[in-house]
């Protein structure tokens, strides 16, 4: 039996009906597994030791999940070193600022300890979720990243429909399309670009977009075999479920299956037991490492259980 800590979101806000993290936490329990939780405030160092000031909890058999009687407290919270626990899960949402970042250093420091974490600290860090694709440039479409205004404005006129968006950016804020005949380029450069101090990233627009924009999940280095395509609302560029996107599950594409066998295997021996890809027709568009969703809304489409898959990989993990 494992004891699992996840480093989350205080669970009173989350929607525990569509929460990826507490479909894991479901998957963990059934298979027998303890779990806690801590805040990302809750990590801290001590005399070089790596603690969490760790609640243990339990879940609600058949609790509404709409509601917030999904869970208990078993007891109160202890300061437990985290190589005490079998598995740790960095399950803290963006935004990743400095305090983000501060935490992964704690993870990283806790796993030369001993500690086993998924993602690992540094990989979380050392992967920018935007900037990751670059590594893939073949499964990119052409891409440009700098905060130089001269370069930014040739790329709009070398591929005439662009996306530019900021890279620390999530759910689709701050991403814009700027068409052939932009009359709000300088603005909306200048914007993102905070007057070309900050850098941000321009890719050719892809069409396909319509279609939606397709989260397929890696666990352990295996493709998950169906995606969740989140499809734009009408006249709208982003397919973000926070930017009111539809989700609809569907099974890979031939291209699909080419992408995600190529990158997995790469990215899980990095420390990266969950990667979530963003594809757009062909193209990669965002490797996202920092807490990957769309557990449920694939698990409820399609019937495959992406959360048992995942417990499954984290078992053999630490196995």
């Amino acid at each position: 039996m494992m004891h699992v800590l996840f480093v989350i979101d205080p669970l009173p806000g989350l929607k525990a009906y569509k929460d990826s993290s507490v479909a894991m936490m479901r998957a963990l329990v059934a298979r027998g597994h303890r779990l806690s939780v801590v805040l990302q405030g809750g990590l801290f160092i001590q005399a070089g030791q790596v603690f969490a000031h760790a609640t243990p909890i339990s879940l609600v058999s058949n609790a509404d999940l709409h509601g917030h009687a999904w869970w208990h407290d078993e007891s109160i919270a202890k300061d437990v070193p985290l190589q005490e626990f079998s598995a740790v899960l960095m399950r803290k949402d963006p935004p990743f600022d400095m305090e983000y970042v501060y935490a992964t250093h704690m993870l990283e420091y806790a796993e030369a300890q001993g500690a086993r974490v998924f993602n690992s600290g540094g990989a979380i860090r050392n992967h920018p979720e935007k900037l990751a694709i670059t590594e893939f440039a073949k499964f990119t479409t052409p891409t440009l990243v700098t905060r130089d205004m001269t370069r930014l404005k040739a790329f709009h006129v070398e591929h005439h429909d662009v996306i530019v968006k900021p890279l620390d950016g999530m759910g689709g804020t701050g991403v814009f399309r700027l068409a052939p005949h932009e009359t709000n380029l300088n603005a909306i450069l200048e914007a993102l670009t905070q007057d070309g101090t900050r850098t941000i990233m321009a890719q050719r627009y892809i069409p396909e977009i319509k279609q939606g924009d397709k989260r397929i999940l890696l666990i352990g280095g295996e493709p998950v075999p169906f995606c969740l395509a989140r499809i734009p609302l009408a006249g709208e560029t982003r397919g973000n479920l926070a930017a009111g996107g539809r989700g609809v599950a569907q099974p890979l594409t031939d291209r699909d299956w080419a992408i995600a066998r190529e990158i997995a295997p790469q990215l899980v021996t990095r420390g990266l037991l969950l990667v979530g890809l963003d594809v757009i027709g062909e193209y990669v568009t965002e490797i996202n490492v920092t807490s990957p969703t769309c557990f449920v809304e694939i698990t409820e489409q399609t019937g495959f259980n992406v959360a048992e898959f995942f417990v499954l990989a984290l078992e053999r993990a630490i196995s």
